[in-house]
């Protein structure tokens, strides 16, 4: 499996195997486990996925940093990759940790999609 280097190589990568519907209920599993009060709908654009999802990912560090922690541990986000981050602006560093969680969301589809 190639990860993909950006957002718009991930969206394409899951629509390509008509899996987003599933990366959607994946991201609503893990943020209602981390007990963030979140449910998108299915058919949400993909741009917006990613507006809202940065959203929640900014306000989380700037306000509730004990529960991005915490969403970082149930969704399986590399501490490594975290940690090699440029913490400096909160916009950028939510943006990024926002695309990590993007990213291991569809780890998490593509492995269950190909091995089950």
């Amino acid at each position: 499996m190639q990860l993909p280097a950006n957002f718009d190589d991930l969206i394409s990568n899951v629509t390509d195997l008509n899996l987003y519907s599933k990366l959607v209920k994946q991201i609503n599993k893990d943020f209602l486990l981390a007990n963030i009060d979140l449910d998108f709908d299915e058919a949400i654009l993909p741009s917006s996925l990613k507006f809202m999802l940065h959203e929640i990912v900014y306000k989380l560090i700037q306000e509730k940093f004990v529960e991005y922690l915490n969403l970082l541990y149930i969704v399986d986000v590399s501490e490594e990759k975290v940690k090699q981050l440029d913490g400096s602006d909160t916009l950028k560093l939510s943006e990024q940790v926002t695309f990590l969680i993007l990213l291991r969301e569809w780890q998490k589809v593509w492995y269950k999609n190909a091995y089950s």
